[in-house]
C-alpha cells in the first residue's frame, strides 16, 4: 500500500523547513505541494516535485491514480493538523497517512512575543466567517486569516462589541520582512496586510 507523509515544513522560512524530513523526500517517489512549497526541496530531489491541484476533488483524484507501493510526500505550510490539510488527507485515505509536524505560524508567533499556548482557542477565518461571538467572549484566540476577514475587520468586531481588546498581528512570519505589531482593537489600520496570523486577547 502506498503511503502519503504529510510533511509540515514551518512557518515559511528555510531554517525551519524540512527539519529531520530530509530522509522522507530521499526515499519518496514524488514530493507534492504548492510551488513555494517545493523551493524548499534540496537540489538532489528537486525532479521528484509536482505542484499540487488546489481543488480538494482533483487531488483526490490525482493521489488515488498513483499506483500501489508509490511513496508519495506532501509538503504544507507549518503544522500539516492546525488548519492544514492533515485533517482531511487522514480521513479520505485512512490507514495510509503519516503526519510530520513542523511549527506552525501560530506557535511562531507565539514564542516572538511570549505568549504561552496553553489556555488559548485556536480558529481561523478562511473561506468561512467566524463565530465572533465566541471570539470575543474568550480571553485568547489565535487565528489563521485569509484576505476577506483579516485583522482589521477582526479588530472592528470587537469594537462593535464594546470589547477591550488587544490585536497582535504577525505577517510574513519567519522571512526578513517579518512583521509583528501589538494594538488595540481601536488602532487596527484598514489596510492590506501580508499573509499573517491574528492574536485577540483581552486587554492586561
Amino acid at each position: 500500500m502506498d503511503m502519503i507523509h504529510v510533511v509540515g515544513i514551518g512557518p515559511g522560512d528555510a531554517r525551519f523547513c524540512l527539519v529531520g524530513q530530509e530522509a522522507i523526500c530521499a526515499q519518496a517517489d514524488v514530493v507534492l505541494g504548492s510551488e513555494r512549497h517545493l523551493e524548499v526541496l534540496p537540489a538532489a530531489y528537486r525532479d521528484k516535485g509536482k505542484v499540487a491541484p488546489k481543488k480538494l476533488a482533483e487531488l483526490d483524484q490525482l493521489l488515488r491514480c498513483y499506483p500501489e507501493e508509490t511513496q508519495i510526500v506532501y509538503l504544507v505550510s507549518g503544522d500539516p493538523l492546525i488548519y492544514g490539510l492533515g485533517k482531511w488527507l487522514s480521513e479520505k485515505f485512512p490507514g495510509r497517512v503519516a503526519i510530520q509536524p513542523g511549527i506552525s505560524a501560530m506557535q511562531y508567533l507565539a514564542s516572538k512575543v511570549c505568549l504561552p499556548m496553553n489556555d488559548a482557542y485556536l480558529t481561523s477565518s478562511h473561506a468561512k466567517v467566524p463565530n465572533f461571538d465566541l471570539i470575543m467572549s474568550l480571553p485568547k484566540v489565535f487565528m489563521v486569516t485569509d484576505q476577506q476577514v483579516g485583522p482589521y475587520q477582526i479588530a472592528q468586531e470587537a469594537v462593535k462589541r464594546g470589547c477591550r481588546k488587544t490585536i497582535i498581528i504577525g505577517e510574513q512570519l519567519s522571512y526578513d520582512d517579518e512583521r509583528i505589531s501589538i494594538l488595540s482593537a481601536q488602532e487596527v489600520e484598514d489596510r492590506a496586510y501580508e499573509m499573517n496570523v491574528v492574536v485577540v486577547l483581552d486587554e492586561g
